[in-house]
């Protein structure tokens, strides 16, 4: 079947069902194992095996990937004027994060038979892409509105001072490269882990341990805190859902790619305990306690994200169950 003649959009009565269309997607697919093996314990190799393969390598896809994207990670270390500059950061976000996506189309197509777009990228996706840019644009922006409302955020540079038109371009560049990263983390976690999980373990098993991965892949990041891998859990948690609610990734894709260009490029603020040193339209500063504000990590280590990602959570649960019960009084 081509990706022309997919089937519907889902009509199920949970996000959580097992017939969402995530699943449905997942479920095109026929592992490349001898049926000699699936006829004679199929509970062993279908249900434990293959899973715990699949787990070991999302855990690994990262690392292996930057390896992959090297020859673009050294290019501001030959030319050291590139260093902490727009094209720097871009090189880093492309180089890091492209290569998932072929380890992901290489690994489905070798065990499972199925193309790349049965991870959630049926089309059209334009409509969905814009609702989660505006989406993900509201959250940080109520992140900074919260950070601003308890007296914690100060500007460091005026606006006047360093805005001009290589500015916006810059950012705009970098916002290119935070779409293949933010992009490339969804297809990995969300398009493939939830999936594959949720199909032979459960929904729930699929939205629990993708979340925790999601976390697990920022351990090295600098300036970790329990805070911090709080909230990356309950952003993964978030993403599952919403993309459980959307039936595809294209929704995800923006949120994730505005939510890290609004927190470093739009407002000026680490991301992920990552400073960003160029490309910035605000220039803007937490000043309070860590435990708030996020300290050195960023608004992703203090308790304001928390408060946003748990409202975010309800919010589209909410929106998905009353559009289930429309759907249930329809049928």
């Amino acid at each position: 079947m081509s990706q022309n003649e997919t089937t519907p959009l889902f009509k199920e009565q949970s996000l959580l069902s097992a017939d969402n269309q995530l699943f449905r997607l997942a479920r095109k697919g026929r592992l490349r194992l001898p049926e000699s093996w699936l006829s004679r314990r199929p509970v062993l190799f279908e249900k434990l095996l293959y899973p715990a393969i699949v787990l070991l390598f999302a855990y690994l896809v990262p690392t292996v990937s930057s390896l992959f994207g090297s020859p673009l990670l050294v290019i501001p270390y030959i030319f050291p004027e590139l260093q902490q500059t727009v094209l720097d950061q871009f090189l880093f976000l492309v180089g890091a994060f492209l290569p998932i996506f072929f380890m992901v189309w290489v690994w489905l197509w070798l065990f499972e038979r199925r193309s790349l777009w049965t991870t959630g990228m049926e089309r059209p996706f334009l409509r969905k892409y814009i609702r989660g840019l505006v989406f993900g644009l509201l959250m940080f922006s109520a992140v900074v509105a919260l950070l601003a409302l308890f007296d914690s955020v100060v500007t460091e540079t005026p606006l006047a001072e360093r805005f001009n038109p290589l500015t916006l371009v810059g950012a705009l560049l970098i916002f290119s490269g935070w779409m293949v990263q933010g992009a490339a983390e969804e297809v990995l976690a969300r398009g493939f882990l939830l999936p594959v999980i949720g199909v032979r373990w459960g929904p729930w098993a699929g939205v629990i341990i993708s979340s925790l991965f999601f976390a697990l892949w920022h351990l090295s990041n600098p300036h970790l805190s329990a805070i911090s891998l709080l909230n990356l859990a309950l952003f993964g948690l978030f993403a599952a859902i919403y993309t459980l609610y959307e039936g595809g990734l294209w929704g995800i894709f923006a949120i994730h790619a505005i939510w890290n260009w609004a927190q470093g490029n739009l407002y000026g603020l680490s991301v992920s305990g990552l400073e960003i040193f160029d490309g910035m339209l605000f220039d803007l500063m937490e000043d309070g306690p860590d435990w708030l504000t996020g300290g050195l990590f960023g608004p992703e280590g203090g308790i304001v994200v928390t408060i946003v990602l748990i409202i975010s959570l309800v919010l589209v649960w909410f929106v998905g169950h009353k559009r289930r019960r429309k759907v249930s009084s329809a049928g």
